[in-house]
């Protein structure tokens, strides 16, 4: 029973890094976008 238990929670928690490493990426991504976007404005001025 505790095997069964821990090694959910072991599941659980490697399932949860993915998804913050993924939201993470999806935030520089959009980042650059801005960034990229700043640089296009700055060169037209």
């Amino acid at each position: 029973m505790m095997k069964t238990l821990l090694a959910a929670l072991i599941a659980v928690g490697l399932a949860g890094c993915n998804t913050f490493a993924g939201a993470g990426q999806d935030i520089q991504r959009g980042g650059q976008a801005v960034e990229e976007a700043a640089r296009d404005v700055q060169s037209d001025m």
